[in-house]
């Protein structure tokens, strides 16, 4: 389907053939056990014990898996694909790169499990400056990163990986398969969390990891199976649901992100603004071309906890939340949270409302808070 548009394919993904008499997309299938031929055993159906085999869930990773030109294995959250990625690749004795302004949960992960178990932790800021890559098992890196939307050229740096012999992988929560699709750019792997904006209903939690490498993902299956850290049916049919309409919430939330950082970009009161659709940003021209759409999150600075505080209070349309990419408008104060951001540091993350309505609401807003104290 890739010679369709991004809103037909999200419409259609993932979608059997249809049927007289049944449903667009099936039900979810709710089964630990399932009927096993009595002579043949597993071999006989797809279907032999829920961890493993469910057919709900095959939809959704053909879904997500169209959308990012891969195969795909959906997991039970972000957090648990991506553990599943370095604890699947790396060994005692190999060394990973990780980006010391990605989501934080995964630099404490290196630092609490990976290296005592023996892996070479290494960190680097996404934009750079890069450690010398020879003897490293694997890069990660998350663009546009959380929080900060810092971006880097995947396509470079997958060359300079690869030269050195090692792998890329690359976060594409923020993004989304429909902002940009990291293996085209020469990333071995992708990562997310589909909590966010993929599913976009701020209703459940997911996680996938996508290759075009049989041996990569034999491996992870193999893992998600061992562990058991897969989605239930009914979030995997949730999820599958809600991507019918991604293109349409994606563009409403680009649109708002837009607005909004046009607004702020005004105001004297508002510092460290950042998001890569603003020509002035300094992410914007790798961002520009290498990223289909820009994201729905932006991220500036209010100076205190108190005046985020009485912004976010005096707002009608923005609430108070972590996690990103839901229909509806939020701010999060990051240090809260453990983030290595300034006390101020916020990041919105826009929703689908009407765009002259969160305008009128972040500027009146903004003015009720005052200024920093």
């Amino acid at each position: 389907m890739t010679d369709l548009g991004d809103g037909t394919r999200c419409v259609r993904a993932g979608l059997p053939e249809p049927a007289p008499g049944q449903p667009f997309l099936p039900g979810p299938v709710f089964a630990a056990p399932y009927h096993v031929d009595p002579w043949q055993g597993p071999a006989a159906s797809p279907n032999g014990y829920g961890r493993p085999d469910n057919p709900t869930r095959r939809l959704l990773e053909a879904a997500i898996g169209e959308l990012e030109g891969a195969d795909c294995r959906v997991f039970a959250s972000g957090q648990a694909a991506i553990t599943a990625l370095l604890l699947t690749v790396l060994r005692p004795g190999d060394t990973v790169v990780l980006p010391t302004d990605g989501y934080f949960p995964v630099r404490a992960f290196a630092t609490d499990v990976l290296a005592e178990l023996g892996v070479r932790v290494l960190f680097a800021p996404t934009v750079g400056p890069y450690p010398d890559l020879a003897g490293v098992r694997l890069v990660l890196v998350e663009t546009p990163a959380n929080p900060g939307l810092d971006v880097v050229d995947v396509a470079a740096l997958a060359d300079r990986a690869h030269a050195a012999g090692a792998l890329l992988a690359v976060d594409n929560t923020t993004a989304t398969p429909l902002g940009q699709r990291p293996l085209d750019l020469g990333a071995d792997l992708v990562v997310a969390s589909g909590t966010k904006a993929l599913t976009g209903h701020s209703d459940l939690l997911l996680g996938y990891l996508a290759t075009r490498s049989t041996v990569l993902l034999d491996a992870v299956t193999g893992w998600r199976t061992t562990t058991g850290a897969v989605p239930g049916a009914f979030d995997a049919w949730l999820a599958h649901r809600s991507l019918a309409t991604l293109d349409l919430r994606l563009a409403r939330q680009s649109a708002n992100a837009a607005a909004v950082a046009a607004l702020l970009a005004d105001r004297t009161d508002v510092t460290g603004l950042r998001w890569p659709g603003l020509p002035e940003d300094p992410a914007h021209p790798v961002a520009s071309a290498q990223m289909r759409r820009m994201p729905g999150v932006l991220c500036f600075d209010l100076g205190t906890a108190d005046r985020v505080g009485r912004f976010v209070e005096a707002a009608r349309l923005v609430a108070a939340a972590t996690s990103f990419g839901g229909l509806h408008t939020t701010a999060d104060r990051r240090a809260q949270w453990g983030d290595d951001t300034g006390p101020g540091f916020v990041r919105l993350s826009c929703g689908v409302e009407d765009t002259a309505d969160l305008v009128a609401d972040i500027a009146a807003a903004l003015a009720a808070a005052g200024p920093a104290t």
